[in-house]
């Protein structure tokens, strides 16, 4: 069972402490997740992670291509 909880605030210096936070914040949403639900939430972030990525080398190439 993934739990709905909000996620950790992160400081713009990005601190041991918000690497603290992100795997506090992990554990609690997942500490009760079976195998299944644990790999399925990790493929859903990597296909976000992968389209977000997609979409800066899309947009970088447009700007290149019309600079």
């Amino acid at each position: 069972m993934i739990y709905d909880i909000p996620k950790p605030e992160i400081s713009p210096g990005f601190t041991e402490n918000d690497i603290h936070r992100i795997r506090e914040w992990n554990y609690e949403r997942l500490r009760d997740a079976t195998v299944e639900e644990r790999l399925a939430d990790n493929r859903r972030r990597a296909a976000e992670a992968r389209a977000s990525m997609d979409a800066a080398r899309s947009l970088r190439r447009n700007i290149a291509q019309s600079g």
